[in-house]
């Protein structure tokens, strides 16, 4: 297994001392299976931050295969099977946010095909899932969805990146919603 662990490159004060960071965001790659970039996750999470109450704060990306997800699950939220995302909130003092997702290339590879784009906007679309969690998204209730795909959609746009043909995750009808919610489980 392969662990990397990626933090931003912050510009430096006149004084040469880097400056204190209004968000951090920080990947670790602890998989093997994938190759990934992380760029696209930390800007993923800084664009879901823009559009948020949240101005400053520190959040880990760890990016992990799916045993190690499936284990997480288990563990934190005694759910006995892999899943795609992961989101924990670990301080939130409104403007101030910390928290950790969670991802799994594993669940990226497998649904990619079903919704026929790469496992990295896959994977992406996991990272701005579980972002949009964190600075209080659900997706619990019928118009919780709604809101929840719509603003997925809208960043991934942001990010231009496509929507898949026949995107079905993002149509405004509810009983599509709630299956779509399945595979993005909270």
């Amino acid at each position: 297994m392969t662990i990397e662990t990626f933090s931003e490159e912050l510009p430096s004060e006149p004084d040469g001392e880097p400056p204190e960071p209004a968000l951090r965001v920080l990947v670790a790659i602890e998989q093997s299976t994938m190759t990934i970039d992380a760029a696209p996750l930390q800007a993923a999470v800084r664009a879901v931050f823009d559009e948020s109450p949240y101005s400053s704060g520190t959040i880990s990306v760890a990016v992990v295969d799916g045993p190690t997800i499936h284990a997480i699950n288990r563990q934190y939220l005694q759910h006995d099977y892999p899943t795609d995302v992961l989101s924990f909130v670990l301080e939130d003092r409104e403007p101030y946010l910390e928290g950790e997702l969670i991802v799994s290339t594993d669940a990226a590879s497998q649904h990619a095909s079903e919704y026929d784009w790469s496992a990295h906007n896959e994977l992406l679309l996991y990272v701005i899932h579980g972002a949009l969690h964190l600075v209080g998204f659900r997706d619990q209730q019928p118009e919780e969805i709604v809101a929840m795909r719509a603003a997925e959609a809208e960043h991934l746009r942001r990010l231009n990146i496509a929507l898949p043909d026949g995107a079905t995750r993002w149509s405004n009808d509810t009983a599509t919603q709630k299956s779509s919610s399945e595979v993005l489980p909270s």
